[in-house]
């Protein structure tokens, strides 16, 4: 056991150690090299002038933190969606959640977006209502796991239809929402921090506090009834938070695949399925991943940007094919 304990705290620190490498190549990586001093000069004391000084605090910075955070809302939601429906192949992207905020940020964009300002408020409300129209779906005598995905796969299929309607009528806005649709992090700057962080703090403290529920809950329904936890209520409440961390990513990054569903999963490889353990591990490896990989998209093409969902999606699918047939195995 405390093998096992040290085992799971040196994954902890190596996750840390990975999302601040992570962070640092993406600050000093790009069309202009900043020396990793000069990074260090710059944010502990702010005494570096010039070009260097402008890029990091300006361009760099925001940018990789607001990486940062998207990954990790991503990837905790991917792993409360796993856990409390008992399904590997659950994540945001797949079950929904994501397609209701993509439907009413992309009416924002491409209908009304003289109030783009209203994204982020308007994706948690259609997060929101996708993921209660899944429920509503799912219900019957009660709300079974595989219920919720199926019914998850239908309403995502069925507001992708919403999505690719309103780009039709609206062929001219397209340009606008593209990025969007595949998910991207290019001018992200502190506006958008301020925007998706205080989602994320909530986000991620409720995540944490549903750790003990999420592990009882991995017993089985029964099981967890018998020890006293009531499942609906914790289902729904540890879903609204999957869904409240998904949303505020999605407002910000777009429609960004795969994260939810690749993290979690080696991050349970590494660490074990102790969610009090899963759920810190998803997030800094969330964070690691998604900031190491907008930086390959910043710089494969240089000077052309590629939008971190294709390199995102370009290592979950085969991901997602290989979990498929495991599965059925």
């Amino acid at each position: 056991m405390l093998n096992k304990s040290i085992r799971r705290v040196s994954m902890l620190i190596l996750f840390t150690a990975a999302a601040m490498a992570a962070c640092l190549f993406s600050i000093s990586t790009g069309a202009v090299m900043v020396p990793l001093r000069d990074i260090v000069n710059s944010i502990l004391q702010y005494d570096l002038s010039g070009m260097h000084r402008d890029i990091i605090w300006n361009i760099r910075l925001p940018r990789t933190l607001v990486a940062m955070v998207v990954g990790a809302n991503l990837a905790v939601s991917g792993a409360l969606l796993q856990g409390v429906m008992r399904n590997q192949l659950a994540d945001p992207h797949i079950i929904g959640v994501s397609s209701g905020a993509g439907l009413f940020g992309i009416f924002l964009l491409v209908v009304v977006p003289q109030y783009d300002y209203l994204l982020t408020p308007a994706a948690f409300v259609g997060a929101t209502l996708a993921a209660f129209i899944i429920y509503l779906l799912a219900w019957k005598d009660g709300v079974s796991p595989l219920r919720i995905v199926l019914a998850g796969v239908a309403v995502s299929a069925f507001l992708g239809a919403g999505i690719s309607a309103m780009l039709t009528f609206y062929s001219d806005r397209v340009h606008g929402a593209l990025i969007f649709m595949v998910g991207g992090l290019a001018a992200k700057s502190w506006p958008d921090l301020a925007i998706i962080l205080p989602y994320s703090i909530i986000g991620l403290g409720l995540a944490m506090m549903f750790s003990k529920q999420m592990n009882i809950m991995m017993l089985g329904d029964v099981n967890a009834r018998n020890l006293g936890t009531r499942v609906e209520l914790s289902r729904l409440l540890i879903t609204a938070t999957a869904t409240l961390l998904a949303a505020s990513a999605v407002s910000i990054a777009g429609l960004l695949g795969f994260v939810g569903l690749v993290i979690p999963h080696i991050a349970k490889l590494l660490v074990g399925s102790d969610y009090r353990m899963l759920i810190p591990s998803s997030a800094l490896l969330g964070a690691a991943v998604l900031t190491f990989c907008d930086t390959l998209a910043r710089i494969m093409f240089s000077p052309i940007e590629l939008p971190v969902g294709i390199i995102m999606g370009a290592i979950g699918a085969p991901f997602f094919l290989y979990l498929l047939r495991r599965k059925r195995a």
